[in-house]
């Protein structure tokens, strides 16, 4: 998943990221006008593709920094509700199927151990 040291400092998203958390008319319009805030700051069509897909994997592969990405999706998804099945945690499950298979194993192996 994502690691600090291979955030791209220097890519646009991680700026716009920035900018975004901190403007409310930037936040209200994400929803609507995405396309437009990332001509704005510059993004490749890559970035924006990967952004408007909620592609996480895609995203830690681009250098976003890993903190960003799960603000990304509360901002596409919110942050109420939060459950496994909530869209942003499913979005992760999509981009690392074998990460997440993994955490299930062990969750599993933890459980029938305190069961027993």
């Amino acid at each position: 998943m994502g690691h600090v040291e291979r955030t791209d400092k220097t890519l646009p998203l991680n700026e716009m990221m920035f900018y975004v958390r901190r403007d409310a008319r930037l936040r209200e319009r994400w929803n609507t006008d995405l396309e437009s805030i990332a001509r704005e700051f510059g993004l490749s069509r890559e970035e924006y593709e990967a952004l408007r897909d909620k592609d996480v994997r895609r995203l830690h592969e681009l250098g976003v920094h890993q903190y960003y990405v799960p603000q990304i999706l509360r901002l596409f998804y919110g942050a109420s509700m939060n459950t496994n099945s909530h869209p942003a945690l499913e979005a992760y499950k999509r981009a690392y199927p074998e990460e997440t298979a993994q955490a299930f194993a062990l969750v599993e192996r933890l459980e029938r151990r305190t069961r027993s």
